[in-house]
């Protein structure tokens, strides 16, 4: 099994949904950044269950504990173990579910290969796996900032078949995305996308849709090509989350139906004799190597798996079985995967600053 992301700035992360608790170790965040577990809570607190009308009714604080590689507020240069307690596991609440593969969860899979698997909750492969690659992105985050100024706000842009007018470029900040439940920033598609998920939910059923995420303050220069482009590390921490189905950066699909002519980003000069560009329909990335302007992209989410109307399938013997959601479960992630989406991205771009900085002091 592979848990762990990065390559100089690095995070292996522990522990299952209904287990005493989760937690990551953080390799390679140099000397003298200055940390405390409040840097980290923000965002943990934006992910926690509990924390949305909309989510899961599982109540968790989400406290952080920082247990190694911090002294007197100032990171050490070795690594940083992090650490939350679960406190309202009901591992009970999956009894009796151990003999048949929920549909579209990764029982049936993670049994094929491992020879077994969790017997509550979806171990590893439950979305609260996630909490510990957001704590460790506080760090990732706060780096970013230090030494550029780095922002990431990501939003909800669609539910289902809502869609959100186009918010890229226009300055938004998390506070703005976090008016409404749903986390998207414009209040009448808001309105309509809440809506949507109630209607879900009230039907024991779910549903999915896309997270816009936009990167502001980035330097010229990070990537490694050719296997590790800005735009293919992306891809991976973002299809790495649970329940992604799609990326797609800059113009994406949609630039296919356009000729070069008029999809090309045209070069101008820029105060201080840098380069930039007219358009961005490259979504801040050429050549697998960042250009300076914003980088945005959007990530897909498919409908919550677990949901609570019953449905036909089989057990593991491939006898006939009627399956109903147990647990707690959120009728749509979209909301609590905003934290998780911008999180990934900051270790990405920390992990390729730190690459970048090395290959600078070793030439």
């Amino acid at each position: 099994m592979s848990s762990t992301f990065g390559t100089t700035f690095r995070i292996s992360t522990f522990g299952e949904s209904h287990g005493v608790g989760l937690g990551a170790v953080v390799d390679g965040c140099p000397a003298g950044l200055e940390l405390s577990a409040a840097d980290l809570q923000s965002q943990l607190d934006r992910r926690r269950p509990g924390s949305n009308p909309l989510g899961t009714p599982r109540d968790e604080a989400d406290a952080i504990q920082i247990l190694s590689g911090v002294d007197q507020g100032l990171t050490l240069g070795t690594p940083i173990a992090l650490a939350v307690l679960n406190s309202d596991q009901r591992p009970g609440d999956y009894a009796g579910m151990a003999d048949a593969p929920r549909p579209s969860h990764a029982d049936y899979t993670y049994r094929a290969k491992y020879g077994h698997s969790a017997s509550s909750g979806g171990g590893r492969a439950s979305a609260r796996e996630t909490l510990a690659r957001v704590a460790a992105a506080g760090i990732a985050e706060k780096l970013l900032g230090q030494w550029y100024g780095t922002e990431i706000v990501a939003w909800v842009s669609s539910v289902g078949a809502i869609n959100a007018p186009d918010l890229v470029g226009s300055g938004l900040t998390r506070s703005a995305v976090d008016g409404s439940d749903i986390r998207c920033p414009d209040a009448e598609t808001a309105a309509i996308m809440t809506d949507e998920v109630k209607a879900a939910r009230s039907a024991g059923d779910s549903c999915g849709g896309v997270v816009t995420c936009e990167i502001r303050n980035v330097p010229v220069g990070l990537g490694e090509p050719v296997f590790d482009k800005a735009e293919a590390l992306l891809a991976h921490a973002m299809l790495s989350i649970p329940a992604t189905k799609g990326f797609e950066i800059g113009s994406g699909f949609s630039g296919v139906t356009m000729r070069g002519s008029a999809h090309n980003d045209m070069y101008e000069a820029r105060d201080g004799g840098q380069l930039g560009t007219v358009t961005n329909r490259s979504g801040g990335v050429q050549g697998g190597i960042t250009t300076g302007e914003s980088i945005y992209f959007r990530v897909a989410f498919k409908p919550t798996a677990t949901i609570a109307s019953a449905q036909e399938s089989v057990d593991f013997e491939g006898k006939p079985v009627t399956v109903k959601g147990a647990g707690r479960h959120d009728p749509c992630v979209l909301p609590r995967a905003i934290p998780i989406v911008e999180s990934m991205a900051a270790l990405v771009l920390a992990d390729l600053a730190l690459r970048a900085r090395l290959s600078q002091v070793q030439q």
